[in-house]
């Protein structure tokens, strides 16, 4: 047998938690998923898709859609993300400076883990969001890379004096240079269903302003077209002014709020070397993502079908969302203890368990869950820091109806038995 001698990348590679929570779904006869965060199956648009398709093959021009694209993206696709965010923001944005600014990846968990890439090495430090989105979590893991929580107070709200702490003590430590990101999902968020007010992202700002700790944000806006009843009042970070000194890596996608299988995701970076590293890199990558899976966005963009397409997903998500909610409650989990927020959007409900619930994969919880027919993800999963093993989040994307009313109500039956 051969001898394979691994770079530490490689030495690090564990397999993804992600990975695990789907094979145990596959594997289990009759297990109901609240665990992965997929979009809902009969609600994708293969009406739209199907007429994008058809719509670019009746140009009568040659097909360069299947023909393989440029590094950064379609500049049609890249310039309908750009003038949707300016309309977003409501800022007066300079449309044609952020579609220059701008550029598409396989979902924008590639720029993600590219931006990490070209700003980090082992050992450095980047500040997430408490809780945050497990996925990314591991990806530092992976990289090496610590995760650091931005403090909260008992209501889930950004603690500016603590986030100050946390800088002062890297200072002291004599850490403050492995700093080099600060990271957070600021609508409906994954895992918790929040989003951040202009003034907590403004206190963040002002916070790492005054700690001299003017590191790049990213900001994950992945959910932000998900909410049920009106978006989120809040401005990105690149119409705010608190974060005019800082790098800005703004992400989006069409995974979450059009067609998860096209795994088309897009950014806008500010500052022009971080800009051209991540574009180098992701040369080195794939030298473009997929082309016609661009196109099929770009059309439903541009004709109208990605606005009628979330009009009718936004209610969905809300029954769905509500269904779960009604099973939990009816069932009685917050006699039993629990409690959780109502969100105003996306596809989570983010549960807090008595303090004495151990909710891990290995806990008495989890093998009650599993044995009443029911998977979900442990909330330790979600934190950089200081976890605690008491939260749970539930997915309500792919079930709906019956199916949704039975998960909850087997999840309530595993609380009762705990």
């Amino acid at each position: 047998m051969s001898h394979i001698s691994f770079s530490a990348l490689g030495r690090r590679a564990q397999a993804p938690q992600i990975t695990r929570l789907m094979s145990m779904a596959l594997e289990t006869p009759g297990l109901l998923s609240l665990a992965a965060g997929f979009t809902d199956t009969h609600t994708l648009p293969s009406v739209a898709v199907r007429a994008a398709a058809d719509a670019l093959d009746a140009t009568g021009l040659p097909p360069e859609h299947l023909q393989y694209g440029t590094n950064a993206g379609r500049p049609g696709l890249r310039a309908a993300l750009a003038k949707r965010l300016a309309a977003e923001d409501n800022a007066g944005a300079d449309v044609a400076a952020l579609t220059a600014s701008s550029f598409i990846t396989n979902g924008s968990q590639q720029a993600l883990y590219i931006a990490m890439q070209v700003l980090c090495e082992p050992g450095d430090i980047v500040l997430v969001d408490r809780p945050s989105y497990f996925v990314y979590l591991e990806l530092l893991s992976g990289l090496g890379v610590q995760a650091r929580s931005i403090p909260v107070d008992a209501d889930g709200r950004v603690d500016g004096p603590g986030l100050r702490a946390v800088l002062d003590k890297l200072h002291a430590s004599g850490e403050r240079s492995k700093l080099k990101a600060v990271y957070f999902v600021s609508y409906f968020s994954n895992p918790s269903g929040r989003s951040l007010s202009a003034a907590e992202k403004t206190l963040i700002a002002e916070t790492l302003t005054a700690a001299d700790c003017v590191v790049p944000v990213i900001e994950d806006a992945a959910y932000r077209e998900l909410y049920f009843d009106q978006p989120h009042a809040a401005p990105s970070v690149l119409a705010l002014p608190a974060w005019d000194a800082f790098a800005k890596l703004y992400l989006t996608t069409f995974t979450k709020p059009f067609a998860s299988g096209l795994k088309v995701g897009g950014g806008v970076c500010t500052e022009p070397r971080l800009f051209n590293a991540i574009q180098f890199v992701k040369g080195h990558q794939d030298f473009g993502s997929a082309n016609f899976n661009q196109a099929v966005c770009e059309q439903a963009l541009t004709n109208g079908d990605f606005d009628r397409h979330l009009s009718t997903l936004r209610p969905a998500y809300a029954k769905k969302m509500n269904t779960l909610h009604d099973a939990l409650t009816e069932g009685g989990l917050a006699d039993l203890g629990w409690s959780w927020v109502v969100p105003a959007g996306g596809l989570y409900l983010w549960l807090r368990g008595p303090e004495s619930v151990d909710t891990g994969f290995d806990g008495a919880f989890c093998r009650a869950a599993l044995d009443a027919g029911v998977l979900y993800v442990p909330g330790a999963l979600c934190f950089g820091d200081d976890v605690p093993v008491n939260r749970v989040r539930l997915s309500y994307g792919v079930l709906s109806g019956d199916p949704l009313r039975e998960a909850g109500r087997r999840f309530v039956q595993a609380a009762r038995g705990v």
